[in-house]
């Protein structure tokens, strides 16, 4: 995720988006950058690794740049470290156009290669930056029309050349009367006009200070802006006719996007994470390519390691164990699991033919750090999964695989357990390919099925108010137990995490199995049981058991596929879901989970972004 603004106006344009990134820096915190036409029609940039801060002591030290017309941008990274050269604004050779971009280029690697072999300068490592060396090229070739014109059939021509989800901005020293938009995706745009200014964001908290009016650009379409307003249009040029809308938020809530907390807000947003997630990831064959972002650790060695541990704590060990399911199963490769807290404290038995996968969403998390520097000690290969690009464990790691989640404000932890495990999966193909371990084609099946899951989560999500019903009748409970078996045990074991995070219910997750070797003498009316039996290997075992907790008076509610007449004979309450592959439906099968675990707090008056006692980092052991 990262924060786009762009400003037209009578006034300097710099303080403007200074103060709008300013709001936006939760999208985006490892580096910025302005560009803006100044007076002598010239277009000058300032740009700065780190904090927002570091920027504006730029400007005022030194690099001071004034013009009524600009774009900022605050980066959170993808392809490339944080860096001056990295941040956005990027121009093209004569410096003539510069591009702020969100969202990820999945061909950037072709269309560079190619911009290359034509005599391009690149100056960063990033994705982006082809955006500004193919404006320059098809801008260089039109000669119809106006200059705004042709700009516009240059940007047109460079989206239609772009694959990825992205929103972008683009501002051009030979027409300093406009400012130049487009989204694809996920990746949000709004606009405002108030009073000869027009405003241009990622985000409407950015703007709000400036205009109640918003305009909310959707994907496949190009905004032009003046002073005196802005034009809308589809890819192809047609006209699209949309009126803006009065923002009736305050400040506070507009930055949760109009959701009541930052937790329910980052559910919601699970589709774009795993579409984020998986972006340029899995090629047209369905192979999952991982070899750029893991160059450091060789393909020879990962063919060669004869066992993995993975550690972590919380949420993050929960979603590794969902890679230490898939591991085995696809990989056949030894896979212990040990929580980070007790990794050095239980005489780890490591050694040099061995990969620890080291989980943590902050990079940050004290335990984790301490587990990959004992085990580095002893000779293991460590692989990061990860969610902030120069964190701690990114810096001691061989290599990291980013989840690419963006900010997580709310400290139980959602959409970094669906980001995580769709890193696992991820992980989990490639490193079945290379080691021959499955066939092809089941691998090219689960990879490609993974496409679907965006919109299935689409799904329940639009079930929300459903499970609020269910949670109603479960507020009051004093304990509640999880079940799930195989690869869903994890699942089990998250689902009563959120509980307890938020609502401050006890709650147990259990392997199912487990239920009769103790766990079940809790049960009674009062104590509900939440079961996992989604279509699997293990269905009609799961079902079995909770038969026996059913015989005990327990109410009875069950995360079921669609149409299980089964399940539906005996259960209290059904979460429905859609059917997915059985390797892939612990991202599905949590999602209930989180709304129940967040309607029950909602409904019992919790602080449900900022639970008692607990820290969204946890940097001490």
């Amino acid at each position: 995720m990262c924060g786009i603004v762009g400003y037209i106006g009578q006034r300097d344009s710099v303080p403007i988006i200074l103060d709008a990134l300013a709001r936006l820096e939760y999208r985006g915190y490892d580096s910025s950058g302005v560009a803006v036409i100044d007076a002598d029609g010239e277009l000058l940039g300032s740009k700065a690794e780190g904090k927002l801060a570091n920027l504006t002591a730029r400007l005022r030290d030194g690099q001071h740049i004034s013009g009524k017309i600009g774009v900022g941008h605050t980066r959170w990274a993808t392809h490339g470290r944080p860096s001056d050269a990295n941040a956005h604004p990027h121009m093209d050779c004569s410096r003539r156009m510069a591009v702020v971009h969100n969202g990820i280029i999945e061909n950037y690697a072709v269309l560079r290669d190619r911009l290359l072999e034509q005599g391009h300068t690149f100056a960063s490592e990033t994705d982006s930056e082809v955006i500004a060396h193919l404006l320059e090229s098809h801008f260089a070739g039109s000669t119809a029309g106006t200059i705004t014109e042709r700009i516009e059939a240059a940007l047109r021509a460079t989206l239609r050349e772009l694959v990825g989800a992205y929103a972008l901005g683009v501002i051009c020293a030979d027409d300093s009367e406009h400012l130049f938009f487009a989204r694809n995706g996920a990746s949000p745009l709004v606009a405002g006009h108030e009073n000869g200014e027009v405003f241009v964001a990622s985000d409407t908290p950015a703007i709000l200070q400036y205009t109640r009016k918003q305009l909310i650009v959707h994907e496949g379409e190009m905004l032009v802006v003046s002073a005196n307003g802005w034009k809308l249009t589809d890819y192809d040029g047609n006209p699209v006719h949309r009126q803006a809308t009065t923002i009736s938020w305050d400040p506070g809530s507009a930055e949760k996007g109009g959701f009541k907390h930052f937790m329910l807000k980052e559910i919601f947003e699970q589709p774009t994470v795993i579409n984020e997630t998986l972006a340029g990831r899995i090629d047209e064959l369905g192979d999952v390519r991982l070899e750029q972002e893991l160059d450091s650790i060789s393909e020879d060695l990962l063919r060669s390691i004869s066992k993995i541990s993975i550690t972590g704590c919380g949420t993050a060990f929960n979603a590794g164990m969902v890679g230490m399911y898939l591991l085995r199963s696809l990989v056949h490769v030894p896979v212990e699991m040990e929580l980070a807290s007790e990794f050095r404290y239980g005489d780890p038995v490591i050694d040099h033919g061995a990969l620890t996968i080291a989980m943590s969403q902050s990079g940050e998390t004290a335990d984790t750090i301490e587990a990959v520097r004992i085990a580095k000690g002893a000779g293991a290969t460590v692989l990061g999964i990860c969610n902030r690009l120069g964190s701690h464990l990114t810096r001691v790691a061989d290599a990291t695989l980013f989840t690419r989640g963006g900010p997580e404000i709310g400290v139980a932890a959602t959409k970094t357990y669906v980001s995580q495990v769709t890193a696992m999966i991820l992980f989990s193909l490639y490193l079945a390919r290379l080691r021959g371990t499955a066939p092809l084609e089941r691998l090219r099946e689960i990879a490609k099925n993974t496409a679907l899951l965006p919109a299935a989560i689409d799904v329940l999500l639009n079930e929300s108010e459903s499970i609020r019903a269910v949670a109603k009748s479960m507020r009051k409970a004093h304990s509640v137990l999880f079940m799930g078996r195989y690869v869903n045990v994890p699942t089990a074991l998250e689902g009563a995490l959120k509980l307890k995070e938020i609502s401050y219910i006890h709650a147990e997750g259990y392997p199912a199995g487990e239920m009769k070797h103790g766990p079940i003498a809790l049960l009674d009316s009062s104590v509900p049981v939440v079961g996992i039996a989604t279509d699997g290997r293990v269905r009609e075992k799961i079902i079995s058991n909770l038969m026996e907790c059913k015989a005990r008076e327990a109410p009875i509610i069950v995360v079921a596929n669609y149409g299980d007449t089964e399940v539906a004979s005996f259960a209290d309450h059904i979460f429905w879901v859609p059917k997915v592959d059985e390797m892939l439906s612990p991202i599905l099968n949590i999602i209930p989970l989180q709304l129940l675990a967040y309607h029950i707090a909602d409904l019992e008056g919790k602080d449900v972004d900022q639970p008692r006692n607990l820290a969204k980092t946890v940097t001490v052991e």
